[in-house]
């Protein structure tokens, strides 16, 4: 049976992704640190389900924390999702949150990965805000990289690490590069959470600029089955490279608004505020890399990802 770490197992992708690699057999070691970033208490209602299954366990703590050697012994592949998250928090005093749970951390898993007896795969969880303003639409992994915020900073370092520990020692890393993944369980700062609870509540949503900024979504699930396509994929079509994960299409933010409103049967309520500090006007992704190396097929479209997402939020707030 094959053996997986999923590092933050209890957030909104790791959940996800634990949670399928356990209805696919495999055993599962989740660790989370449960940190403060955002209510601790989704978290746990997001590990729940896991921890009733005989073939998850659940290590609680800090990456940096862990006796690895031990932990890897029988392990094939490593997920690493944990990171710390959110562009606006990541500038004053908060950075350094970033560089310890983004660069640091990474490092020490990469550090204890050279020895993993078992180990084909790492694949690590990146984000197209490495990207910043892109200077071409949609982005291909070519692109050089500007990050507009020091949390694009912080995960553009630890992919870097992984690409010189693969080159020089062999640790077999890949690197997805998501594009605003949204879905049940996202986290309560992103938008799309935002946004319908505002619903529910009657509330007005701020919208940060002119609410023509465009992003390229990707439905969780589609975020999952790429990590399974970049551990499963030949190593030579997959270590030591990097690969945009998108949704296949790319929306402006006033629209899917409008999308959101005929989903919840209401309008809702509009708050324009001043462009936020740290976030990309247009975010686009080439997938083909991805497509043609890995067999990634996004199969979600946004209406229906968006109606699950709902769905959710009307579970856990009501």
């Amino acid at each position: 049976m094959p053996t997986s770490v999923v590092t933050g197992a209890a957030g909104f992708i790791g959940s996800h992704l634990a949670e399928t690699l356990l209805q696919r057999g495999e055993q599962v070691i989740g660790i989370d640190q449960f940190n403060d970033y955002y209510d601790p208490s989704l978290k746990r209602k997001n590990v729940a389900a896991l921890q009733q299954h005989p073939n998850f366990r659940l290590i609680e703590g800090d990456i940096q924390a862990q006796d690895w050697s031990s932990i890897l012994e029988s392990v094939d592949v490593i997920y690493h999702q944990a990171a710390q998250a959110g562009v606006r928090a990541s500038w004053g005093k908060g950075f350094h949150d970033y560089t310890e749970r983004n660069i640091s951390a990474t490092q020490i898993l990469l550090e204890a990965t050279k020895d993993a007896p078992k180990l084909r795969r790492f694949v690590h969880a990146s984000t197209s805000s490495i990207y910043g303003d892109a200077e071409t639409l949609p982005t291909t992994e070519t692109m050089c990289p500007k990050p507009v915020s020091p949390y694009g900073i912080t995960k553009l370092a630890a992919e870097q690490l992984g690409l010189l520990y693969q080159k020089n020692f062999g640790v077999p890393f890949v690197s997805l590069r998501y594009f605003t993944v949204y879905g049940p369980r996202q986290r309560p700062d992103m938008a799309f959470h935002k946004f319908f609870r505002a619903a529910m509540l009657d509330e007005a949503i701020a919208i940060y600029g002119d609410g023509q900024q465009t992003r390229d979504f990707t439905f969780v699930a589609d975020a999952v089955a790429a990590n399974l396509a970049a551990a499963e994929a030949p190593a030579g079509e997959a270590v030591g490279e990097i690969f945009n994960i998108g949704g296949g299409s790319r929306v402006v933010l006033a629209e899917v608004i409008d999308t959101m409103e005929r989903i919840v049967g209401k309008p809702i309520q509009r708050q324009h505020i001043g462009q936020a500090m740290g976030d990309a006007r247009h975010t686009a992704a080439d997938v083909s890399k991805a497509r043609s190396r890995l067999g990634y097929n996004p199969t979600v479209p946004l209406a229906e990802g968006l109606t699950q997402e709902w769905a959710w939020i009307q579970s856990l707030y009501s």
